[in-house]
């Protein structure tokens, strides 16, 4: 992972002491809460329900192990001894004080870590794909990219006040696992016909009160004009985005009302004077990224031996062969897998995980997988490089620390926003609805007979939840100050993106288990032979869902 320079450190240590000031004079009364505002929110400081929220950045999802130890001790020192993993891999503090958040970010520094554009209208957290370096179906390392736009975007004057956030996702897989479809700017990397490496390039993607599916308006682009190609789209986005409505001011709205093919065509236009600018990348720049991202010093195993080892522990051991099959992916280095630690157990919000917690992940990291841990999408994290030899002792000792639930992919590993619970902006509640329905679906047998099924909860029109893309959706809406959940089907985040649509009116709180349930019940009913729930619903549409999930008692 990449490891701060001086550089890096001196400009920390600068924006904690900055922050520092700023805050000390709002709270003598010296700045106003309109001046503050953009201050706080630009180093990821929010004001919830019932306290201030802090966010902090995980780039692409890495952390090491001497970050996981700092993020424990500030939530033990400074919050409620536990934090909460965002759905873009980020990393939240949902009590601290604000006079202490200068001290928050001056420890994070400490660790090269901080809160900087984690919100506000700017360039934000720049994600990727959680199996990024290990993945055996992966094209192109996505890491180093990401790295060069996380620098690239950090402090860029010309983005710093944009018409509304933006967020940039880069996949380097076939499998696309960090839902490119559904970000402002969402980049494939490919290779051409002569193998040289570069990106298809999506634009306008988006959740929230409009959702939108991104538009392709570059088969391909060069590597050496990431940079360039960035700062056009940018550009485009800064001259025409509105700034007279917040809600309308997201690029997916301009790219909608321009067209996708004027828009890039627009861009195309401002790339000219670009394109070979100083910031084309030249070949030792992609290297010197490229070197951050060392190899891991793997073994040379005996992977055949090793499988096969696994297999009989799997068969002596049912549990284990549960996690096996649900929690282990494949590595493309002989000998090895790479593990997701599930923080979805029934009874505790989803993504939330304690201080005692985090130093246990410190832990195993260091014991298993190169002292490196990554955060996912899916509000879970993963150990990336761990021996085949070993799992079945990672199992044991993950298994008494809560975190070898062997749901990954089901219908209980739910994501979910913190909800009404703590968010200002929230309409309903999200996690009680949550645990009711992992309740409702608590035979894991029954659940591993439904194959893979995303169950997606926002307790708003913001969509932290993903809501808009999961086979099974859930919002959150405020009915004359009463709480309810509207049910949607169809979504899906992956290559092939979809946004659910609406089933009907929405139910109480007390009626989502059961409708859930009835929704499956139509997709057991109707499934082929190891047909998926996204493939029946495809196939058969929503009426039948409807008609089950509505029907009158007789």
């Amino acid at each position: 992972m990449y490891i701060y320079d001086q550089y890096d450190h001196e400009i920390l240590r600068q924006r904690v002491a900055q922050f520092r000031d700023q805050t000390e004079r709002y709270l003598a009364g010296d700045l106003s809460e309109a001046e503050f505002l953009p201050l706080r929110l630009q180093n990821g400081l929010y004001v919830q329900r019932l306290a201030p929220m802090l966010r902090i950045n995980v780039p692409y999802g890495m952390l090491n192990s001497t970050q996981l130890r700092r993020l424990a001790r500030i939530a033990r020192d400074y919050d409620k001894g536990y934090c909460h993993v965002s759905t873009r891999q980020n990393i939240q503090y949902n009590w601290p004080d604000l006079d202490q958040v200068p001290n928050i970010l001056a420890e994070l520094a400490e660790v090269e870590m901080h809160g900087t554009q984690s919100s506000g209208n700017c360039i934000r957290n720049v994600t990727s794909d959680q199996f990024a370096g290990v993945a055996p179906d992966e094209i192109v390392d996505p890491r180093p990219y990401c790295e060069i736009v996380r620098q690239w975007s950090s402090f860029h004057p010309e983005f710093a006040f944009l018409p509304r956030k933006f967020k940039i996702a880069i996949s380097g897989s076939e499998m696309d696992r960090a839902a490119i479809q559904v970000h402002d700017i969402g980049l494939q990397l490919v290779r051409n016909g002569s193998g040289e490496i570069g990106f298809k390039v999506l634009v306008g993607g988006g959740l929230g009160r409009t959702p939108v599916i991104a538009s392709a308006i570059r088969e391909y682009l060069p590597q050496e004009h990431l940079l360039t190609y960035l700062e056009a789209i940018l550009r485009v986005y800064n001259l025409h985005g509105r700034r007279d409505n917040k809600y309308k001011a997201r690029i997916k709205i301009l790219v909608r009302a321009m067209g996708a093919e004027t828009f890039a065509e627009a861009v195309e236009q401002e790339w000219q004077h670009l394109k070979d600018a100083p910031s084309t990348l030249r070949r030792e720049d992609i290297e010197r990224a490229k070197s951050y991202f060392t190899e891991p010093d793997y073994q040379n195993l005996d992977d055949a031996s090793a499988q096969a080892q696994l297999e009989q522990q799997a068969s002596d051991n049912i549990a284990f062969g549960k996690w096996l099959s649900r929690n282990v992916r494949q590595h493309r280095v002989d000998g090895y897998a790479a593990v997701t630690l599930s923080l979805k157990p029934t009874g505790i919000a989803p993504g939330d995980i304690t201080d005692t917690q985090l130093e246990h992940i410190a832990n195993l990291a260091e014991r298993y997988s190169f002292a490196e841990v990554r955060t996912t999408h899916e509000q879970n994290m993963v150990l990336a490089d761990v021996k085949k030899t070993e799992l079945f002792d990672l199992w044991q000792e993950a298994r008494k620390l809560g975190f070898a639930t062997p749901n990954i992919g089901t219908l209980t590993d739910i994501i979910c926003c913190p909800g009404g619970d703590f968010c200002s902006l929230a309409n309903a509640k999200s996690i009680p609805v949550a645990e009711a329905i992992q309740r409702q679906f608590e035979d894991l047998d029954y659940v591993y007979d439904l194959g893979d099924l995303d169950l997606n909860i926002s307790g708003c029109m913001n969509a932290c939840g993903h809501h808009h893309v999961g086979h099974i959706g859930v919002l959150g809406v405020d009915k004359k100050g009463q709480e309810f959940y509207q049910v949607m089907l169809g979504g899906n985040a992956g290559n092939k993106a979809s946004l659910a649509k609406v089933l009907g009116p929405a139910f109480e709180a007390e009626e989502m288990p059961e409708v859930v349930q009835k929704v499956v019940n139509v997709y057991l009913e109707n499934r082929t032979e190891e047909e998926l729930f996204i493939d029946t619903y495809q196939r058969i549409g929503i009426a039948p869902f409807k008609e089950r999930v509505y029907a009158k008692a007789s």
